[in-house]
């Protein structure tokens, strides 16, 4: 992937993160829109690496250990695969 590709895919990643991933429900209200952004860049590594399993035990590791919630295993592998298919189509000039 070259810089531009990166900066797209971190964007879409926040994107995700606040609007589809959401665990404490804040997507609602525009002067929460940073409260995710801090897990960008980590969820970012394991999406150029396309490692499902490690993008969707990260997003559980933040709501349990940073968070204090318990894990959505399901929704946040359904949030994994979003992101991945994100990584493949900004790879393909895909809007």
């Amino acid at each position: 992937m070259n810089d531009k590709q990166l900066r797209e895919l971190e964007h879409r990643i926040d994107e995700v993160l606040f609007y589809v991933w959401d665990p404490i429900g804040i997507s609602d209200n525009a002067t929460t829109r940073g409260e995710y952004s801090s897990y960008t860049s980590t969820i970012l590594k394991y999406v150029v690496e396309e490692d499902l399993n490690k993008i969707a035990n990260q997003l559980s590791k933040i709501e349990t250990d940073s968070m204090g919630l318990e894990n959505n295993n399901e929704k946040n592998l359904k949030v994994s695969e979003l992101l991945l298919d994100f990584k493949y189509a900004v790879e393909e000039g895909l809007k």
